[in-house]
């Protein structure tokens, strides 16, 4: 058995798939031609975002067996199409749950509290301490959309704070309950909530899950978290739903015109400078899940998967 690479990843990866037996090949500056040449004849392939893994590269390197992401999101990957041809798709969302987990209850509290306003006040030489006011997170109500690995790492982290929690989730069925919760309809969620974050994966179907009409449908003016990705959110949507006030902030990680092969922004339209200029947004670079433990955990988590596909 081989697997190929083609990833910056945690040294934990090749050297599990080694010790069972793997031969491996370490090569991560690929771009998507060179991948596919790289591929033959390996069983295993490691991808990152960077490349895209259509039906076309599926189809050219008949040898693969598996592709792993050393991560959550799969979007980069022709799924159904691999799986269809007897291809495997791993990822390992186990490895940086907690993270992103606690990097949304930071996000949250930066948000309610106006800390990263107040921070950038202070080393002006501002002192506006009415200004800055905030708002506790125990008599508030969250609702989380996706209650899988990183949902379920919010929720839990949230019980000591005595606010209420409830999900939504279309597909919870497939899914196994790390912290059982309130589960609501997502018509009780949006007449409820003082808070929503989104924990899904993109799909056609999350692309713009919160736009004009979802922010139109909630009850109350809420908090916005998003730690999936960006592009679950329309921007334009977002901005307006803030000028009206019907959003009260929002608190992103990941944002709708984030460039994931060049890992930046590039040029971005005008919402997206709204977004960065307003003192009610916290940004921060896609590194929700992205820890010193996170980087081992993923790793290890995969290289089990691939190992157990493989041998």
């Amino acid at each position: 058995m081989k697997v190929l690479i083609a990833d910056r990843t945690h040294e934990v990866l090749p050297q599990r798939l080694r010790e069972a037996g793997i031969e491996v090949s370490v090569e991560p500056d690929h771009d998507y031609e060179s991948l596919v040449q790289a591929s033959q004849g390996f069983e295993g392939l490691v991808v990152r975002s960077k490349v895209n893994i259509d039906s076309a590269f599926i189809d050219r390197v008949p040898s693969l067996r598996c592709i792993g992401r050393v991560g959550a999101g799969m979007e980069t990957i022709d799924v159904n199409y691999a799986e269809a041809h007897g291809v495997r798709c791993l990822n390992s969302p186990e490895g940086n749950r907690d993270a992103v987990g606690e990097h949304a209850v930071g996000l949250l509290l930066a948000l309610l509290n106006n800390i990263a306003r107040a921070d950038a006040e202070v080393r002006r030489g501002l002192w506006q301490r009415e200004a800055n006011r905030g708002y506790e997170l125990g008599p508030l109500t969250v609702g989380i959309i996706g209650y899988g690995n990183m949902g379920q790492a919010f929720a839990k982290r949230l019980s000591g704070f005595g606010c209420r929690v409830i999900y939504y989730d279309k597909y919870l069925d497939n899914l196994e309950k790390l912290v059982d919760l309130e589960r609501v309809s997502l018509e009780t969620l949006q007449r409820e909530a003082d808070v929503v974050s989104f924990h899904v994966p993109l799909t056609e179907e999350t692309h713009h899950y919160l736009d004009a009409a979802f922010i139109e449908v909630m009850a109350k003016p809420f908090y916005l978290l998003n730690t999936s990705r960006g592009a679950v959110v329309d921007t334009g949507a977002l901005v307006a739903g803030l000028e009206s006030g019907k959003v009260r902030g929002a608190a992103l990680d990941v944002l709708e015109y984030e460039n994931m092969q060049a890992d930046g922004l590039g040029d971005v339209p005008e919402c997206v400078h709204y977004l960065q200029r307003s003192p009610r947004t916290v940004l921060t670079p896609h590194v929700a899940g992205w820890t010193v433990e996170s980087k081992y955990k993923l790793a290890a988590v995969l290289a089990d998967k691939m190992i157990e596909v493989l041998k």
